[in-house]
Order: structure tokens, then sequence, then C-alpha cells
């Protein structure tokens, strides 16, 4: 049935857009004396890809605890509306040393089906056939792609990714950055990937968000096809735009070349790794 601007089909029914995966208003949480998210605003669209960068101290994992609902004891106020289905995917791929493969993926997951999805999930992410491994005995690129097969069987309509690929040498990085996006490509749902790295930013996300002290700076659509190419220049313009805001470069001015303070590939020494003692990176 066609429709007509406005979202109403020819008939005169109203077509519903999809709800958004995450909405805040006005959200704010505290930590002591300290607001870290400051009536933060944000909607992510179902079935969006978006990157969230920031320096350290920024609230990026603040705002990710609260949008995964794991921070009940913190105080704050404002909205907040996310999903049903959310799955989590951390740096270390936290995996139970205690159970094989095939159990770590399938952890919770209820009905006749579970074994048999699970599996099809480990094909998916290229571990066929090894269902019956126990952790120890893959590498650290296969951990994190069992990590992602186990957050995908349960069909989440939002994925939220804490730096998945921060620990991985940079080989197995590119081919994890391959695999997502292609899983992305294949199950749709929203994705918000918190990274340091402003190169991965750009080459795996649609839209790249920079949180500074508490609130949204930037919000930036990165609009490059598949596969997306770091010799593009529009890559390298996205790829300043995000440096400068970050405050790793001076802003560009035309007819200027950039002034590239750090490693060209990385926004590491301006963004560190967070610091695990500190709660609000």
């Amino acid at each position: 049935m066609a429709t007509h601007p406005g979202g109403v089909t020819a008939r005169g029914a109203a077509v519903l857009a999809p709800r958004p995966a995450i909405r805040t208003r006005k959200l704010v949480r505290r930590f002591g004396d300290r607001d870290i998210l400051k009536e933060l605003d944000l909607t992510v669209g179902a079935g969006e890809f978006t990157a969230l960068l920031g320096r350290s101290g920024s609230g990026k994992s603040t705002l990710l605890r609260a949008v995964a609902r794991l921070d009940h004891s913190v105080e704050g106020s404002g909205e907040l509306t996310v999903p049903d289905r959310v799955s989590l995917s951390f740096q270390d791929s936290r995996l139970l040393p205690w159970l094989r493969l095939i159990d770590n993926v399938t952890l919770g997951l209820r009905g006749p089906k579970a074994r048999e999805r699970g599996l099809t999930a480990l094909a998916e992410v290229g571990l066929g056939g090894r269902d019956r491994s126990w952790p120890h005995e893959l590498s650290g690129g296969e951990q994190q792609r069992a990590a992602l097969a186990r957050a995908l069987v349960r069909e989440p309509e939002l994925l939220l990714a804490d730096e998945p690929f921060g620990a991985l040498d940079a080989l197995t990085r590119i081919r994890m950055h391959d695999l997502l996006r292609e899983l992305y490509e294949r199950h749709r749902p929203a994705v918000l990937l918190v990274t340091h790295d402003v190169d991965e930013a750009v080459e795996l996300a649609d839209r790249v968000l920079v949180l500074e002290d508490g609130r949204i700076s930037v919000d930036l659509t990165v609009d490059l096809p598949a596969p997306r190419s770091r010799r593009d220049p529009r890559f390298q313009e996205y790829r300043d735009t995000l440096l400068a805001a970050l405050g790793v470069v001076q802003p560009v001015r035309a007819g200027s070349a950039p002034d590239r303070q750090d490693d060209p590939r990385s926004a590491q020494p301006a963004t560190e790794a967070k610091d695990s003692h500190d709660p609000h990176a």
C-alpha cells in the first residue's frame, strides 16, 4: 500500500513509526554532589547503529549502565525508555569457564529450540562445530565471537557494546569489525557502541555521538557507503571533525591542513582507556 508524507496511507490510515530503541529526557545521574549526566536528551532509533565517544570521565559508562538498567542504586532523575530485549557485550567476553561454549551461549535461554538457536548463532560467528569446546580452548578473538553469539541469540532489539574489541590485537580487531557489521546488517538491532577509537566509530557506525561533561556535544551522521575505506577523503573529514571535538587536533579551517598531534589512526592518547577505579568514565 502506498504511503504519503506524514505517515498516512493512501486509504487514510496512520502509519506508526517504529518505537525508538533508546529515549531519554532530562536524564540525570549523580554520584555524591557531582552530576555525571546533566539533563541528557537522546533518541536512538530502532535499528540504528550509533557509536558513543568521549574523554574519560565524560559519562559514557554511566550512560551505558543507565540504558542497561544496571544502575538501580544510583541517584538520579529524568525519563528513560528502552526495549524489553536488551543484550550486552563487554571488553571481557565474560564466558563462564566451567561451561562448554554452547551452554555459555544459551545461558538463561528457555524453550525447546534453545540449543538449536545456540548452534545457529555459533555458526553465524564462525564457530560452527566448536559447541563442545571449553572457553580456555578459544583464542581471544574466538571468545569475543562467542560473546557476540550469546548477545544475538536472544534476538535483541538493542545491543549495548562497551569497547568489545579493546583487548584484541590489531588484525583480530579488523576481522571483528567486519563480523559485527555483517551481523548487524543481518539482524538489525539498534546498536550503541561505546569506544575510545575514532576510526572504529567512523568505520562501523552510521551515527557518532560525542559525550562531553554529561551532555551530547556532537551528533554526527556518517554517510559513507560500505565497505568503508580509511583512505576515503570523507572518512578523514569525519575523523578530523571528531578528533577536534575531543580536543585531539585543532579544528580544521578552510584551506588549512589538520594539525595531527597524535597517532593518525587513533584518538587513544587523548582519550585513554577507562581507569577501572573511575566509576564515572
